[in-house]
């Protein structure tokens, strides 16, 4: 049986101190992420959380797991999966392909978070052509819920594909408090972000 979490549970958890796996990230540096060439400078301290989404991921958040999370996909590869398989067999997560368009670059990160969140609800809002990486890109926002809860949920994303690899951020929220108040801190490590040589 799934429980459901309540908004008084998931404010009451951002009061919880941070998880002992979590690393510090400090503000004004730069700092590598995503066991890839993408550089990031946070203009405010982070934590790292020490379970990664997938393989050539890792995702930080201010205040707690759920709350404010930003997800870095650095160089994930043709055949690879944005996140860890959830059931193999039954409902496989779909592959990145470095013949892709940017514009099928929000339906893989939907189809992606509608098996491994177990997430039904999800509408992309606005997709835009941008530059990240110095490339050209594509910038999406969404919405969406999960089953085990009655939180709504706001995302932003950006992502290019550099050299067949797929480059990306993702910024997910419950929209009625933390979204508004920590969208611009993810705005600012995106307009940082850079590939090192």
């Amino acid at each position: 049986m799934k429980r459901t979490l309540s908004l008084g549970a998931i404010l009451l958890a951002a009061a919880q101190p941070v998880s002992a796996s979590n690393t510090l990230i400090a503000a004004q540096a730069p700092v590598a992420v995503a066991k890839s060439p993408m550089t990031v400078m946070p203009d405010r301290e982070w934590n790292k959380m020490g379970a990664r989404p997938g393989r050539n991921s890792e995702s930080w958040t201010i205040d707690g797991d759920g709350l404010n999370e930003v997800t870095f996909y650095g160089g994930i590869e043709a055949d690879r999966t944005l996140f860890r398989e959830v059931n193999k067999r039954g409902t496989p997560l779909p592959r990145f392909s470095s013949t892709m368009l940017l514009t099928d670059l929000p339906a893989l990160l939907e189809a992606s978070y509608r098996i491994a969140l177990n997430t039904p609800v999800m509408t992309i809002n606005t997709v835009v052509p941008t530059t990240f990486l110095g490339q050209k890109a594509v910038q999406f926002t969404y919405t969406y819920s999960r089953v085990d809860e009655e939180v709504r949920r706001r995302g932003d994303a950006v992502a290019a594909i550099i050299g067949g690899k797929l480059f990306m951020t993702t910024f997910d929220a419950p929209d009625v408090f933390y979204y508004r108040r920590d969208v611009a801190a993810y705005r600012a490590i995106v307009a940082t972000a850079a590939i090192a040589r």
